[in-house]
């Protein structure tokens, strides 16, 4: 059924699948169904990254339906009887990576279970400061990012919009976290190299590089995407693209510098480009740049008014009691098997907060 060209991206392929192929399917039994569809979850077609190495595993005729509680059974069976065997030269039942079973892969459920599975929490309920602190920008990401092709009640779509970023004092918070990680380490890159310790300063170095992409991401309203996609988004954000181009190039030179002095140097030419993003969004920054003498050593630090002016403009009580210069899951926690498990995001968080 259909040609057998297939289009250069995977989101053109699921737009085509679910207008020649499930809409009718679906609508032709029942043409009264309240739903959604579109390209969502995991894949690096939701983002539109894809290109030919992306297919080799995980990637074809895939689709997300979003169906009342009591129509999921009905519309996942109707799809398993009804899909054609392929479509546009591509099968459309699979194996994926992590569930070798041979099934179509139009993720059918609710809006509010999708989003709870990716998310670790009820995104249908007002979101509590700590929530917001649960999530990672993939995880949203995975509900935001993708196309969407119909959605006959809005319920989707309203729920992308409360997810599209961070309330504002929220917002100011994982500034403000982002600025302390950079100060925690940042004299490090030099104390380590002058010590001889070259590798050791590398390895700051590079750790740092993380935090100020990750913070460009933050200061452009942008969810930051799963590491694999951090330098591709980061260089395609068009606030820092109109402020400060030269931001990619510092932070290379950050990881390829000979010499402590260098790497400590890019590092805070970096900084201050972001530092003046951050004044162009409005956000708080006080007086004065963004790194300083660390005391009277031979090394850089990041001025404490960075990070204060932030905190100091938080509105929201529950925000100023939470923890300073934590953040985020994403900014106190690296380990991949917590990011990209919303339970185990959820469990963490209770450890920490004692909760049994």
């Amino acid at each position: 059924m259909g040609p057998t060209a297939t289009p250069g991206t995977g989101a053109e392929l699921a737009r085509r699948y679910y207008t020649d192929v499930v809409a009718p399917l679906l609508l032709g039994r029942h043409p009264g169904l309240r739903y959604a569809a579109g390209r969502l979850g995991g894949g690096s077609d939701v983002l539109g990254l894809d290109d030919e190495i992306s297919r080799d595993h995980d990637w074809g005729l895939r689709l997300t339906l979003l169906v009342p509680a009591d129509e999921v059974a009905l519309v996942d069976a109707l799809l398993g009887e009804g899909l054609p065997d392929r479509f546009a030269g591509l099968p459309t039942r699979f194996a994926l990576t992590r569930d070798p079973a041979v099934r179509h892969r139009v993720e059918v459920s609710t809006p509010g279970e999708f989003a709870r599975a990716r998310l670790g929490i009820a995104p249908d309920r007002d979101l509590q400061p700590a929530d917001w602190l649960l999530l990672t920008g993939q995880s949203v990401l995975e509900v935001t990012a993708g196309p969407v092709f119909a959605d006959t009640q809005g319920e989707l779509t309203a729920l992308r919009r409360r997810l599209a970023w961070y309330p504002d004092d929220v917002w100011l918070h994982v500034v403000a976290a982002d600025w302390a990680r950079l100060g925690e380490e940042l004299p490090f890159v030099g104390r380590a190299g002058h010590r001889g310790d070259d590798l050791g300063s590398r390895v700051i170095a590079a750790r740092l590089v993380g935090v100020l992409m990750h913070l460009g991401c933050l200061l452009e309203r942008r969810w930051p995407p799963y590491p694999k996609w951090l330098g591709t988004v980061l260089g395609r954000l068009p606030g820092v693209g109109a402020v400060r181009p030269d931001l990619p190039g510092a932070l290379t030179s950050a990881l390829t510098a000979a010499t402590w002095e260098e790497r400590q140097d890019a590092l805070c030419r970096a900084a201050e480009m972001l530092f003046e993003v951050q004044r162009c969004a409005g956000l708080p920054c006080g007086a004065g740049p963004a790194t300083e003498p660390f005391f009277d050593r031979p090394y850089r630090g990041v001025r404490a008014g960075v990070a204060a002016a932030l905190r100091d403009a938080v509105t929201d009580p529950r925000v100023r009691r939470l923890p300073p210069g934590v953040g985020s899951v994403e900014q106190w926690v690296d380990n991949v098997e917590v990011l990209t498990a919303p339970e185990r995001r959820a469990a963490l968080a209770r450890a920490l907060a004692g909760v049994t």
